[in-house]
């Protein structure tokens, strides 16, 4: 079995946002193509779990970077399952930069969807394909989102069609794109998001009105949504003085 996979991205305008960094959501972009590749070629990808009615989605994800890349660079980013944890799936990301130094680290948690069911469950024909790889580094500490101190900013939104994916509920990648813009032109002019976690507890759906908190206190921030009294993600992360 194929241990480990890497893909290179040439960074365009489409990653990168406009001081020219790389997208925290473009990001999670590049993690998820290269984890979708390598599962296909491990015997597991949509392909197999459309027609056993599951899909992979994401619960818990964790990146730091040591630097930000900008347009015009080229990255690698590598991919590698660890054991998994009762219905939990373990994956693991390095990225580096062209001349192969890394420049930073990923951790993520996966499950198996019940398309019909919208319940967690497991399946001996995913975990029969995975490579045993107890033998790889794992990646960065998984914690939960943790909330500063300070009042919460709140705004309704409902989430457009774009927003959507092909397993029918707002894309993981997109809530960082919304804690971006939540913080706003003034905050990310002068500030670049250098690492976060997203907590994945409950899927959106098409037609759900959405209660967005952002909360931040100095470089520490959170961004959370709730579906009424339900919350459905948290994102927390770090900002970082531009200095370019």
């Amino acid at each position: 079995m194929e241990k480990s996979y890497s893909e290179r991205f040439a960074l365009r305008t489409s990653h990168c946002d406009l001081h020219g960094d790389w997208r925290p959501g473009a990001i999670l972009e590049a993690m998820q193509e290269t984890a979708a590749a390598h599962c296909a070629r491990l015997g597991i990808g949509r392909d197999v779990t459309d027609g056993l009615g599951i899909a992979w989605v994401l619960s818990r994800t964790r990146v730091e970077l040591t630097r930000v890349p900008r347009l015009g660079e080229t990255i690698s980013v590598e991919t590698w399952p660890l054991p998994t944890k009762h219905l939990f799936f373990p994956r693991v990301n390095a990225i580096r930069d062209a001349e192969g130094t890394q420049i930073g680290a990923a951790n993520s948690l996966w499950v198996l969807l019940d398309l019909n069911t919208r319940r967690i469950v497991n399946s001996d024909v995913v975990l029969a394909h995975l490579p045993e790889n107890r033998d790889m580094p794992t990646g960065p500490a998984l914690g939960a989102v943790r909330l500063p101190e300070g009042e919460a900013e709140s705004r309704l939104m409902t989430p457009p069609y774009a927003d959507f994916d092909v397993n029918g509920h707002v894309n993981n990648t997109k809530y960082l794109d919304w804690a971006c813009s939540a913080l706003g032109h003034g905050a990310m002019a002068s500030r670049r998001v250098t690492a976060f976690t997203v907590s994945y507890e409950g899927e959106i759906l098409p037609g759900t009105d959405v209660r967005t908190e952002l909360i931040r206190n100095g470089d520490q921030f959170a961004f959370c949504g709730f579906a009424g009294e339900r919350r459905c993600f948290a994102v927390g992360g770090m900002l970082a003085p531009r200095n370019d």
